[in-house]
């Protein structure tokens, strides 16, 4: 494993990006452009668990972290991309504990949790490096909690106190829609709501997580506490990239 989570626990500001083209070549490119971590999207992205292990061996061969958004907090959903050599998850629309603890004992094996135990997958090397990978499991798989919902904002603090869960992710375009304000990320609602997040996760000795819509906010969010910051996806960078390359075609041309 990718060591992410001890990472965090030493204070490091860590940056990642979505993968939503469920490509293994896309992947690879992103994850070789010097991320700290990248986020497989199994929620919204195109691609889907079969495209999830090309992904993996894709990232096996580079030093950054690959982390799983499940669509469900379901524990066949957790343990398979798990079983698959996955360095954590990421649940979304978490309303409640009772959800962010089944989304935790999805991705332990008993007794701390109720993983379902298969030898043979490419995350223990087929079951060469099992017993490094039990123990390294129990230690370095990362849980990361969506809060993106008006009930999560009313569960912050027992979400934030279960002992495994160790960020929670502000979802801002759920949230900031859940909240009858969508994309007013400076309005007061968001702000509090934000501080919130924060102050709850800071009162747990958690982190904090947020996607940034606009890399100008990475300042104010870090002095808030923030460390754990995503950014745009893979779709966005090579549609980004295709259009800046027209553009300055079109210059030249001119």
């Amino acid at each position: 494993m990718k060591g992410l989570k001890q990472r965090l626990k030493k204070g490091e500001m860590l940056i990642g990006t979505f993968l939503s083209l469920g490509n293994a070549f896309t992947t690879e490119i992103v994850a070789n452009a010097g991320f700290d971590w990248v986020m497989i999207d199994l929620e919204h992205g195109i691609g889907s668990e079969a495209d999830v292990l090309h992904q993996l061996q894709g990232i096996d061969r580079t030093q950054i972290a690959a982390i799983v958004r499940v669509e469900g907090f379901q524990r066949q959903r957790v343990h398979r991309v798990l079983d698959f050599g996955a360095d954590g998850i990421m649940c979304p629309r978490i309303e409640d504990a009772v959800q962010a603890e089944l989304a935790v004992k999805a991705m332990y094996y008993p007794p701390k949790g109720v993983r379902g135990l298969a030898k043979m997958v490419p995350a223990s090397n087929y079951g060469k490096d099992f017993d490094q990978y039990l123990r390294e499991a129990a230690e370095d798989l990362l849980c990361v909690i969506q809060i993106e919902t008006l009930a999560a904002l009313n569960h912050l603090d027992a979400i934030a106190r279960l002992s495994d869960v160790d960020v929670l992710f502000i979802g801002p375009s759920d949230l900031s829609m859940a909240l009858g304000i969508f994309g007013q990320l400076d309005h007061p609602l968001f702000v509090k709501a934000v501080h919130a997040i924060i102050d709850a996760a800071m009162r747990a000795n958690k982190h904090v997580g947020i996607l940034l819509l606009n890399l100008d906010d990475l300042e104010k969010y870090y002095d808030l506490g923030v460390r754990f910051f995503a950014y745009g996806t893979d779709a966005f960078f090579l549609s980004m990239g295709a259009k800046q390359a027209v553009e300055a075609l079109h210059r030249k041309r001119l």
